[in-house]
């Protein structure tokens, strides 16, 4: 065997063997990510570093899955449930943070990675980062465009505040709304800075918005949020994202007073209107009482002095319109003159009348005499009189009459198709028709013959006609009318019963 094949088969055995001097066990793959894990455990187990967030994730269960990278690495890292709800901001990607946590491995992928146990932004142009990313957002959204800003209401009767109750901005609000104009007001207690500030203010901003007017507490006209001055980071609650959707969503007109002039949060855009400080805002929700006073004493003034100056114009143009206007005297002349011509023609008028009436009188009483009456009365008699009936006029009527029904009678007897049947002659029937050829005898076939006393159905053939039992008799001659003897005259009837 050449020394070249003993080489390749040492190199290649197929079965691994023990070799002398060799102390070495085999570990399993499991062994050895324990021993790595291990190590890097007691090496790196509390490391901080400084990366941007990529790949951020938030699993249903609340943990947080990313990874922190620079120029030249990668490295994934977890934040569990428990860590991820004290986080002071939302994670997104772009942003650069400070993780503080410990080194471990994941066996079941062959990864190391970071366990993280606090996260923050890594300085404040991380932060300004974050918040110009998130306005650039909400803006994009137009939920900071002017033409969603409502107007305030002038005087509101109930003023709702969002702030903290025990910090100055409550009594500092409270203080200017009663030097200006009391008004009734509602405090929703709420955190204004740290862990779970956020969401205790947009649920005080929608709980203000979702209550219902005639409620057992009433309705605010006006919402406030306000908060006192502090740094970019004390102030990050009310430039979360669901803060400031929860103010451009109120239905209520709402004021943003977070912070001191200079200080400028994404809940100013959203607002409706920005206060630089929590007392200007309760100088914007109400105006000064003595201020709407006065007012009112001047405006009542000018109406005084408007409704007295309309009043001595409207007496001075009717002054001027009366001396126009003609006076009485000239204006009932014309009627009294033409009452008086009336007047006078009246008593005549009523003469005449009276003549004309005589007359017709007089010329009605004339047509009226008792013979012209008894004329009228007796052509009336003889007109009655000719158009009364007489009886003889109706005998003789009646007589023509049925002497004419007795020759129809007669002539409707002679026309009885039965009649010819009593002296011997019979009818041809087939299929319900009278049979008046023999042709057509033959074509029937079965005809029936009527005779007076019954019918028999017979069979044609071409050499006559064949009978066939006799059908008992069905058919009778109907009664001929009685012919009433002449000269006897039955008794006339009264046309008038």
């Amino acid at each position: 065997m050449s020394p070249e094949y003993d080489a390749y088969d040492s190199s290649g055995r197929l079965l691994a063997e023990e070799r002398a001097g060799d102390n070495a066990p085999p570990l399993s793959v499991s062994e050895l990510s324990g021993m790595l894990k291990r190590t890097v455990e007691d090496r790196f187990g509390h490391v901080r570093l400084r990366g941007e967030i990529s790949g951020f994730k938030r699993a249903a269960s609340g943990h947080l899955y990313l990874a922190l990278k620079d120029d030249n690495a990668v490295l994934d890292g977890v934040m569990w449930k428990g860590g991820a709800q004290r986080l002071a901001f939302a994670p997104q990607d772009g942003v650069e943070v400070i993780a503080t946590g410990k080194l471990t491995t994941y066996p079941g992928r062959s990864k190391y990675q970071i366990v993280i146990d606090r996260m923050e932004l890594a300085g404040e142009g991380a932060l300004m980062a974050l918040l110009e990313k998130l306005k650039a957002k909400l803006a994009g959204e137009g939920l900071f465009a002017a033409e969603r800003k409502r107007r305030l209401p002038f005087l509101p009767r109930t003023i709702g505040v969002v702030t903290s109750p025990t910090g100055a901005v409550i009594r500092d609000i409270l203080h200017r709304l009663a030097d200006r104009c009391p008004t009734d007001v509602l405090v929703w207690p709420v955190l204004v800075q740290g862990q779970g500030a956020a969401e205790q203010i947009a649920r005080a901003v929608r709980g203000f918005s979702a209550m219902e007017a005639g409620g057992r507490l009433p309705r605010p006209d006006l919402v406030i949020v306000a908060r006192g001055g502090g740094s970019i980071e004390d102030l990050w609650s009310f430039n979360e994202e669901i803060v400031v959707r929860a103010v451009a969503d109120c239905s209520i007109p709402i004021i943003s007073a977070v912070g001191h002039e200079t200080d400028t949060t994404l809940c100013d855009y959203a607002a409706d209107m920005r206060a630089p400080t929590p007392t200007a805002a309760a100088e914007l929700a109400v105006p000064v009482r003595a201020d709407l006073l006065a007012m009112l004493g001047e405006m009542g003034l000018r109406a005084g002095r408007a409704v007295r100056r309309g009043a001595g114009q409207a007496r001075e143009r009717l002054e001027m319109q009366a001396r126009l206007m003609p006076t009485p005297d000239m204006l009932l002349a014309p009627q009294r003159q033409r009452l008086d011509q009336l007047s006078d023609a009246l008593g005549s008028g009523l003469r005449h009348r009276i003549s004309d009436a005589r007359a017709q009188l007089g010329q009605a009483g004339g047509a009226l005499r008792p013979a012209l009456l008894q004329q009228y009365l007796q052509r009336a008699s003889e007109r009655l009189d000719r158009l009364r009936p007489r009886p003889d006029y109706l005998a003789r009527v009646y007589r023509d009459r049925a002497t004419a029904l007795d020759r129809v009678s007669r002539h409707f007897a002679s026309l009885d198709p039965d009649l010819p049947l009593a002296r011997g002659y019979a009818r041809v029937m087939a299929d319900g028709r009278l049979v008046q050829s023999v042709a057509a005898a033959q074509a029937a076939g079965a005809v029936t013959l009527h005779f007076r006393d019954g019918t028999v159905d017979a069979t044609v053939g071409d050499s006559g006609a064949s009978l066939e039992k006799p059908a008992p008799a069905a058919i009778s001659a109907p009664p001929r009318p009685t012919r009433k003897p002449r000269g006897v005259e039955e008794p006339q009837k009264d046309l008038f019963s």
